[in-house]
């Protein structure tokens, strides 16, 4: 017999699967078309959301202590996994050719920076629970695309294993992290708090403003 946790998880993963062609710029990247300059400009906004959404996710960590650890545990674990892709992100940036007073200077791209900010949204008035769900729904679809551009970067541009690593960091498998989110959708719904249609349209918004993300930078010159 399924989890139910596990099951609602997985379902709602599938159904909330993106378009094969709702990220155009993945397969340019891929085929090493994709100019340097818009490199650097997935670097430069990653400066921008990966803090943002370690902020947002120490809060989700907080909130979820008084309606559920398992929630708290699994929020905490990926504040801890963007403070360490921060860690990465510098070698790509640098790799890219952008410096630090042009990482400085950077004025980023509203349609980017959808996405952090609608995590914001979530971790000041969604349940944790519900965002668990979404959230994991989302991951699925943003491992695979790490896993393309971390192959791609090796062998169509050259970039070193040490510039890499921030999207190897993503692409890789995380069990620890698949536990911890079947353990924090079975509390919720052991104590009534999952509401799973309304996981689902934070789920569907994540992934339009993925999709906003990398629509964005394929207009970059």
């Amino acid at each position: 017999m399924t989890h139910p946790a596990r099951y609602l998880l997985e379902t709602t993963t599938a159904a909330l699967a993106p378009d094969p062609h709702a990220s155009p710029l993945v397969p340019r990247i891929a085929d090493g078309t994709a100019p340097l300059t818009t490199l650097a400009a997935l670097a430069l906004e990653q400066t921008w959301v990966i803090p943002a959404d370690r902020r947002a996710f120490e809060f989700l960590s907080a909130r979820g202590e008084a309606t559920g650890p398992q929630a708290a545990a699994f929020f905490t674990a990926l504040a801890e996994g963007e403070a360490l892709a921060g860690e990465r992100l510098t070698a790509f940036t640098r790799a890219c050719g952008v410096d630090e007073p042009g990482e400085a200077s950077y004025e980023p791209l509203p349609g980017c920076q959808a996405y952090p900010a609608y995590v914001a949204w979530l971790a000041l008035n969604a349940s944790p629970a519900d965002v668990v769900l979404a959230l994991t729904a989302n991951f699925s679809a943003w491992g695979g695309y790490c896993a393309t551009i971390a192959a791609a970067l090796r062998e169509r541009y050259g970039f070193t294993d040490e510039s890499c690593a921030f999207f190897d960091f993503f692409a890789q498998p995380a069990p620890e992290l698949d536990r911890l989110a079947v353990a924090a959708v079975q509390e919720a719904l052991d104590t009534g708090r999952l509401d799973a249609e309304r996981a689902h349209t934070y789920g569907r918004l994540l992934q339009h403003y993925e999709a906003m993300f990398w629509d964005a930078l394929t207009r970059v010159p």
